[in-house]
Protein backbone atom coordinates (compact mmCIF):
# COMPACT_ATOMS: atom_id res chain seq x y z
CA UNK A 1 0.00 0.00 0.00
CA UNK A 2 1.05 3.51 -0.95
CA UNK A 3 0.95 6.84 0.97
CA UNK A 4 1.82 10.45 -0.35
CA UNK A 5 5.18 12.01 -0.08
CA UNK A 6 4.90 14.57 3.08
CA UNK A 7 6.22 15.22 6.37
CA UNK A 8 4.07 12.77 8.71
CA UNK A 9 4.14 11.60 12.50
CA UNK A 10 4.57 7.75 13.27
CA UNK A 11 3.83 6.48 16.54
CA UNK A 12 0.27 5.30 18.15
CA UNK A 13 -2.84 7.32 16.63
CA UNK A 14 -4.54 8.08 19.71
CA UNK A 15 -2.35 10.58 20.65
CA UNK A 16 -2.77 12.71 17.32
CA UNK A 17 -6.28 11.43 16.47
CA UNK A 18 -8.61 12.33 19.42
CA UNK A 19 -10.87 14.95 17.67
CA UNK A 20 -11.45 12.00 14.92
CA UNK A 21 -11.57 9.02 16.88
CA UNK A 22 -14.87 7.76 16.98
CA UNK A 23 -14.70 7.82 13.21
CA UNK A 24 -10.89 5.88 13.44
CA UNK A 25 -12.35 3.38 15.11
CA UNK A 26 -15.64 2.97 13.16
CA UNK A 27 -13.65 2.22 10.17
CA UNK A 28 -10.57 0.79 11.40
CA UNK A 29 -12.22 -1.95 14.08
CA UNK A 30 -14.50 -4.83 12.65
CA UNK A 31 -16.41 -6.94 15.18
CA UNK A 32 -13.83 -7.88 17.64
CA UNK A 33 -10.37 -7.02 15.75
CA UNK A 34 -9.00 -4.42 14.04
CA UNK A 35 -8.12 -4.09 10.63
CA UNK A 36 -4.65 -2.88 9.36
CA UNK A 37 -3.47 -1.03 6.49
CA UNK A 38 -4.25 2.02 4.93
CA UNK A 39 -7.44 4.17 5.62
CA UNK A 40 -9.38 7.39 4.43
CA UNK A 41 -11.39 9.74 6.68
CA UNK A 42 -14.74 11.18 5.71
CA UNK A 43 -12.85 14.53 4.74
CA UNK A 44 -10.11 13.13 2.80
CA UNK A 45 -7.19 12.55 5.06
CA UNK A 46 -5.42 9.47 4.61
CA UNK A 47 -3.56 7.65 7.28
CA UNK A 48 -2.02 3.86 7.89
CA UNK A 49 -2.61 1.80 10.89
CA UNK A 50 -1.23 -1.80 12.49
CA UNK A 51 -1.50 -3.36 15.11
CA UNK A 52 1.49 -4.19 17.57
CA UNK A 53 2.22 -7.83 18.28
CA UNK A 54 2.37 -7.50 21.61
CA UNK A 55 0.15 -5.22 22.19
CA UNK A 56 0.85 -1.82 24.68
CA UNK A 57 4.63 -0.93 25.77
CA UNK A 58 6.89 0.92 24.40
CA UNK A 59 8.62 -0.27 20.61
CA UNK A 60 12.15 1.10 18.91
CA UNK A 61 12.80 1.66 15.21
CA UNK A 62 15.49 0.87 12.85
CA UNK A 63 16.02 5.02 12.95
CA UNK A 64 16.48 4.76 16.91
CA UNK A 65 13.38 6.77 17.82
CA UNK A 66 11.20 4.92 20.50
CA UNK A 67 7.41 4.63 19.92
CA UNK A 68 4.78 4.57 22.96
CA UNK A 69 2.21 2.20 22.27
CA UNK A 70 -1.60 2.48 24.13
CA UNK A 71 -4.12 1.40 21.62
CA UNK A 72 -2.39 -1.64 20.45
CA UNK A 73 -0.89 -0.39 17.52
CA UNK A 74 1.36 1.84 15.45
CA UNK A 75 0.39 4.46 12.48
CA UNK A 76 1.72 7.12 10.38
CA UNK A 77 -0.64 10.45 9.16
CA UNK A 78 0.41 13.79 7.97
CA UNK A 79 1.66 16.56 10.16
CA UNK A 80 -0.76 19.07 7.83
CA UNK A 81 -3.86 16.52 8.52
CA UNK A 82 -3.60 16.41 12.21
CA UNK A 83 -6.68 17.92 13.40
CA UNK A 84 -5.86 17.94 17.45
CA UNK A 85 -5.13 21.48 18.82
CA UNK A 86 -3.48 19.50 21.87
CA UNK A 87 -0.28 17.46 19.80
CA UNK A 88 2.16 19.77 19.68
CA UNK A 89 5.53 18.45 17.66
CA UNK A 90 7.16 18.42 21.25
CA UNK A 91 4.45 15.87 22.10
CA UNK A 92 4.63 13.77 19.01
CA UNK A 93 8.80 13.67 18.94
CA UNK A 94 8.22 12.21 22.75
CA UNK A 95 5.72 9.54 21.84
CA UNK A 96 7.02 8.82 18.28
CA UNK A 97 8.83 10.39 15.72
CA UNK A 98 8.51 12.90 12.68
CA UNK A 99 9.59 12.16 9.30
CA UNK A 100 9.77 13.45 5.76
CA UNK A 101 8.76 11.30 3.18
CA UNK A 102 10.36 13.11 -0.22
CA UNK A 103 8.35 10.50 -2.19
CA UNK A 104 4.98 8.32 -1.90
CA UNK A 105 6.12 5.18 0.15
CA UNK A 106 5.11 1.59 1.00
CA UNK A 107 3.20 0.79 4.48
CA UNK A 108 2.60 -2.81 5.73
CA UNK A 109 3.32 -4.82 8.61
CA UNK A 110 4.81 -9.04 8.79
CA UNK A 111 5.46 -10.80 11.64
CA UNK A 112 5.30 -8.23 13.74
CA UNK A 113 7.54 -5.75 11.95
CA UNK A 114 5.59 -2.65 10.94
CA UNK A 115 6.84 -0.52 7.90
CA UNK A 116 6.10 3.17 7.11
CA UNK A 117 9.15 3.24 3.73
CA UNK A 118 12.78 3.21 5.25
CA UNK A 119 11.04 3.11 8.67
CA UNK A 120 10.93 -0.70 10.60
CA UNK A 121 9.47 -0.87 14.30
CA UNK A 122 10.11 -4.68 15.34
CA UNK A 123 7.00 -5.19 17.54
CA UNK A 124 8.27 -8.58 17.49
CA UNK A 125 11.39 -8.20 19.34
CA UNK A 126 12.59 -8.24 23.36
CA UNK A 127 12.61 -4.29 22.92
CA UNK A 128 9.39 -3.73 24.91
CA UNK A 129 10.40 -5.42 27.78
CA UNK A 130 12.79 -5.12 30.66
CA UNK A 131 13.46 -8.21 32.13
CA UNK A 132 15.07 -5.91 35.29
CA UNK A 133 11.66 -4.47 36.27
CA UNK A 134 10.09 -8.29 36.92
CA UNK A 135 10.63 -10.34 39.93
CA UNK A 136 9.63 -13.68 40.14
CA UNK A 137 8.68 -16.02 42.57
CA UNK A 138 10.92 -18.95 41.76
CA UNK A 139 7.99 -21.87 43.99
CA UNK A 140 5.60 -20.94 41.54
Amino acid sequence: MTMPAGTYYIGDLCYVMKPEWEEFCDITIEGYGCKDGEFTLKDGRKFATYGTLYGDGTYRSNIGSYHSVDAGLIGCIRIEDIRDPEATEEQMRDLGTIVEFDEPFETSEAEGVITFGCVEIDTAGDSNCDEDEYEYDEEE
